[in-house]
C-alpha cells in the first residue's frame, strides 16, 4: 500500500495549551486560573433567549437560512453607527461580520500573509493570533512596548501587519498609553504596515478612563474611513462567548478582501445570532450590564493580587492591571521552567498558563498568565495557595 500524504508541516509547530484549559472544567476540584474566560453569572440568559425566539419567529429567513456573507446589513449599520464619532466616519462598507474575533484574526492572515512574510507583535502575544497565523508559517518581530528602546518603525518596516492588543493586552494585561497608541499610528503611516488593533477587553475598564482606540485617532475626517488600522471586536466578553459574532471595521479595500476569504471559510456567519446580537445592541444591552460585570471583575482583580501579595511575592513579580482579565506574573528564579509548572500545577489542582506559548518562537519559560474572572475570591484564593506549593515543589525539583 502508498505511504499515505503526510499532514501540513506546520501542524509539528502546535501548542496543546488551550484545549488543557478549556478541558480544564471537567477535572474535579481543579482550580482553572489559565484561561480567559467570562464568568457565565454575567451572560444574560433570559434575554438572548428571548432575543432568539424573536428572530427565528420574526426573521425566519435570515436567522435559519443562508446569510449574506459580509453580514446582515442591520448589523453593519448599527456597528458602524456605534464606533462612528468625532472625525471617524464609517459606513457599512468599513464593516464585516465575522464568526467571533478569532475568525477576524485568521482572515487578516489570510489577505496579507504568503508564506513566512513577517509580523510585527507587541510582545508577549495572544496565543489564539499566533495559532490562526501559524499555517502561514510567518516570521515575527517582537515589540516589546513597554520598553523604551522599542521602535515601531524599525519593528514594522518591511513587516505585513503589526498585531497589538493595547487594551489589557493577552496575556500581560498591559494598557498601551496614549503617546505609544501615536508612535504606532505614525509607524504604520511612514512604513505602509498595516495595524491590526484586537480589542476583546477594551470595555473592561476598572480603574481611570478609557483612552481613545487607534481607529479614532488614525481618522482623517474622510466620508468613509481609509486609514491603516484593522480593528477587531466582539462580543464573546460582552454578551457571551457562544454567540460567536465578531466584527472587523477597516478601510472598504480590506473589507472587500477579507469578504472574498471568509466566503471560503465559513461563508457566512450565523444569521441567528447576528440577529440575536443586532436585539441587544438595540436594546441598548451591552452598556446596561456593563456597571455589574465592573464591579464584579474588579472585585475579583483585587481579591487575586491580595491572595497573590500574600502567598506569591517571594515566588514572582507582577503589576496590577487596571482593566482587562490577567495578571502577568514573572518569576524571581530564573531557573523557574513554567511549561514544567503547569504541569506540576495540574498534579497540584491548579491550572495556568504558560509564557511559552505566547512567545512567537517558544523561548519565554519564565512567567505565567493568570486569569482572575472565572472564579470567585474564596477559589482564587485556594488556587494561588496550591500554585505557590506546586512552584516550590518545581523550583526543588529544578535544583
Amino acid at each position: 500500500m502508498a505511504r499515505r500524504a503526510p499532514f501540513a508541516r506546520w501542524l509539528n509547530d502546535t501548542n496543546d495549551v488551550t484545549q488543557t484549559f478549556l478541558a480544564a472544567g471537567a477535572i474535579p476540584d481543579l482550580v482553572n486560573l489559565a484561561g480567559g474566560l467570562p464568568d457565565p453569572s454575567t451572560w444574560p440568559v433570559a434575554e438572548l433567549a428571548d432575543f432568539a425566539g424573536r428572530a427565528v419567529s420574526n426573521h425566519t429567513q435570515d436567522s435559519l437560512g443562508y446569510s449574506p456573507i459580509d453580514g446582515l446589513n442591520a448589523l453593519r449599520d448599527r456597528i458602524a453607527a456605534m464606533y462612528s464619532k468625532g472625525a471617524l466616519h464609517l459606513t457599512r462598507d468599513n464593516v464585516l461580520i465575522t464568526t467571533a474575533g478569532m475568525q477576524g484574526l485568521e482572515l487578516v492572515g489570510k489577505v496579507l500573509l504568503n508564506p513566512g512574510e513577517v509580523i510585527a507583535a507587541q510582545s508577549p502575544a495572544y496565543l489564539g493570533a499566533i495559532d490562526a497565523w501559524k499555517p502561514r508559517e510567518p516570521q515575527y518581530r517582537a515589540m516589546a512596548l513597554e520598553d523604551p528602546a522599542c521602535d515601531p518603525r524599525t519593528a514594522m518596516a518591511g513587516a505585513q501587519f503589526a498585531y497589538t492588543v493595547p487594551n489589557f493586552s493577552n496575556p500581560s494585561g498591559r494598557l498601551v498609553p496614549l503617546d505609544q497608541r501615536h508612535a504606532l499610528l505614525a509607524a504604520a503611516r511612514d512604513t505602509g504596515c498595516w495595524l491590526v488593533e484586537d480589542d476583546p477587553y477594551g470595555h473592561l475598564y476598572y480603574d481611570g478612563t478609557p483612552l481613545h482606540h487607534m481607529l479614532d485617532l488614525s481618522a482623517t475626517g474622510a466620508d468613509v474611513y481609509d486609514g491603516p488600522v484593522i480593528y477587531l471586536g466582539t462580543f464573546s466578553k460582552q454578551l457571551a462567548p457562544g454567540l460567536r459574532v465578531g466584527w472587523v471595521i477597516a478601510a472598504p479595500e480590506v473589507i472587500t478582501a477579507m469578504t472574498t476569504a471568509k466566503q471560503g471559510s465559513d461563508m457566512f456567519t450565523s444569521g441567528l445570532t447576528q440577529h440575536v446580537a443586532l436585539a441587544a445592541l438595540e436594546q441598548d444591552l451591552p452598556n446596561r450590564l456593563l456597571p455589574e460585570v465592573l464591579n464584579l471583575y474588579r472585585s475579583r482583580r483585587d481579591a487575586l493580587c491580595t491572595a497573590m501579595a500574600a502567598d506569591l511575592s517571594e515566588l514572582f513579580t507582577w503589576e496590577v492591571p487596571t482593566g482587562g482579565m490577567f495578571v502577568w506574573a514573572v518569576a524571581h528564579d530564573p531557573a523557574l521552567n513554567t511549561d514544567r509548572l503547569m504541569k506540576t500545577g495540574l498534579d497540584h489542582g491548579v491550572c495556568v498558563s504558560p509564557s511559552s506559548v505566547f512567545d512567537p518562537l517558544g523561548r519565554d519559560r519564565r512567567a505565567i498568565r493568570i486569569n482572575f474572572t472565572l472564579n470567585p475570591p474564596e477559589v482564587l484564593a485556594e488556587g494561588i495557595r496550591r500554585l505557590a506549593v506546586a512552584t516550590r515543589a518545581e523550583l526543588t525539583r529544578a535544583a
